[in-house]
């Protein structure tokens, strides 16, 4: 009777952590307003390329990307430019040296490009790589909060904009 008793003792604190993580985790990924991102480039000298961060759209005046202590606002009113692509990276390589099926598989990689005029009514761009799980999201609170439409690079990014 003590055995199974200390095997009790061990096994309720994993089974609540493996059943009460994964539902916090998907709560805060619920809750989340926007996507997560990676800042590619574009003419914004004050952001590193190869930022990583979150790009938060549920601000009703400013489109905010945050990487670490780094913020960057710029308000709806002056994004001009929204496109919406896909780059597909077939794995020919792993192909060649682990199995054939690979060359069915494909990689894509999500982008965003969000153009605006700055305070000196010059135009700016940034380039975003973004989450694949977020992107519709993102795309219909952007063309919400700015007016403007998402212009799709091709039809596979539209539908994979628009589900």
């Amino acid at each position: 009777m003590m055995g199974s008793n200390r095997g009790a003792r061990w096994f309720r604190p994993v089974l609540v952590s493996a059943v009460v993580v994964p539902l916090l985790t998907e709560g805060l990924l619920a809750s989340r307003s926007g996507s997560r991102a990676e800042y590619i480039g574009g003419t914004r000298a004050d952001i590193p390329a190869n930022s990583s961060g979150d790009i938060e759209v549920s601000d009703k005046v400013y489109f905010i990307f945050v990487s670490g202590k780094m913020q960057v606002r710029v308000p709806y009113e002056r994004i001009n430019l929204l496109e919406y692509g896909q780059k597909v990276d077939r794995r020919i390589l792993a192909a060649v040296v682990i199995s054939p099926l690979f060359l069915l598989a494909k990689k894509r990689k999500h982008f965003l490009t969000v153009g605006f005029q700055d305070n000196d009514g010059q135009q700016q761009a940034m380039v975003f790589q973004v989450d694949k799980n977020d992107v519709r999201l993102t795309l219909v609170a952007l063309e919400a909060r700015t007016g403007q439409q998402v212009q799709y690079q091709d039809e596979e990014a539209r539908i994979a904009g628009k589900g």
